[in-house]
C-alpha cells in the first residue's frame, strides 16, 4: 500500500513539472508570415568624373580698319592750251572730247606699249586716251602705278589721195604727196584731224582745200592751184 501511495506521488509530481515546462516556453510563431517589401534606395557612391583637357583653337582675328586704304590718284591737266582726247592711245584713233586748258582727267589706265593715259571724260562716264608726253599736258601723281592696258581695237586707216597733175604739200605733218601721173599710188594715211592742203607746183604755194580726216575715210583733191579739175583714175 505504501509502494502505490508513492507511485502517485511521483506521477503527480512529474507531471507539475511538466507543466511548469510548458508554462516557460515561448509563444510558437505562425505557419504563414506576411512578407512585407521595404522599398530600400540604394545609393551608389558617385563615381569621380576623369577631367578632360579640350584644346580649343584661338582663332586668329583679322582687323578690318573703318578707314579705306585711299587709290592712288593720277590726274592729268591741260596747260597751254585744249589737248584732245581719242578713243584710243594713239594719233590714228579718232578725237571723241576735249580737255579744255586749265582742266583735269582723272587717269584709270595706262597703255603698256606707249606713254597714252586712259582717262575719264570729265562731266561723263567714258573713257578716253590723252598722250602725256605732248607740251600741253601736264600729269599729277605717280603714272608707273597705273594699271596697264593694251587695246585690241585698232584704228581704222583713213587716207588722202591727190587726183591733180600737182604735186601737194599737207599740214601739219609736211606731208607731200607726188602728181597722180607721176605716182599713180599717190595716197597718203593721215590720222584724224584736220589738215591744208597747198599746191607747191605753183610759186605761190596756194592752198587748194582743208581736209577734215577722220577714221576709215577717203578724201580726194581734184582741183590744183589753178583751178583745173581733174576726176582720180
Amino acid at each position: 500500500m505504501k509502494l502505490k501511495s508513492v507511485f502517485v506521488i511521483l506521477a503527480i509530481a512529474i507531471l507539475t513539472q511538466s507543466c511548469r515546462l510548458g508554462a516557460n516556453r515561448p509563444r510558437a510563431l505562425p505557419a504563414t508570415l506576411e512578407a512585407v517589401s521595404v522599398s530600400t534606395e540604394t545609393q551608389s557612391a558617385p563615381s569621380a568624373v576623369p577631367t578632360i583637357r579640350v584644346e580649343i583653337p584661338t582663332a586668329t582675328a583679322t582687323i578690318i580698319s573703318s578707314t579705306p586704304t585711299p587709290e592712288v590718284s593720277v590726274t592729268i591737266s591741260a596747260v597751254k592750251g585744249n589737248i584732245y582726247i581719242r578713243r584710243g592711245p594713239d594719233m590714228a584713233y579718232n578725237p571723241i572730247s576735249v580737255l579744255y586748258k586749265d582742266t583735269s582727267a582723272q587717269v584709270v589706265a595706262r597703255d603698256i606699249l606707249s606713254r597714252w593715259a586712259q582717262v575719264i571724260i570729265p562731266d561723263s562716264d567714258k573713257m578716253g586716251w590723252i598722250y602725256v608726253k605732248s607740251e600741253f599736258a601736264k600729269v599729277e601723281g605717280d603714272f608707273n602705278s597705273m594699271p596697264g592696258f593694251t587695246p585690241t581695237d585698232w584704228p581704222v586707216p583713213g587716207y588722202l589721195l591727190n587726183c591733180t597733175h600737182h604735186d601737194m604739200y599737207v599740214m601739219p605733218g609736211e606731208i607731200i604727196i607726188p602728181a597722180s601721173f607721176g605716182d599713180p599710188a599717190n595716197e597718203i594715211w593721215l590720222n584724224p584731224g584736220f589738215y591744208t592742203v597747198q599746191d607747191i607746183s605753183i610759186d605761190s604755194y596756194p592752198k587748194v582745200q582743208d581736209v577734215e580726216m577722220r577714221e576709215g575715210m577717203n578724201i580726194e583733191i581734184h582741183v590744183d592751184g589753178t583751178g583745173e579739175g581733174r576726176k582720180c583714175p
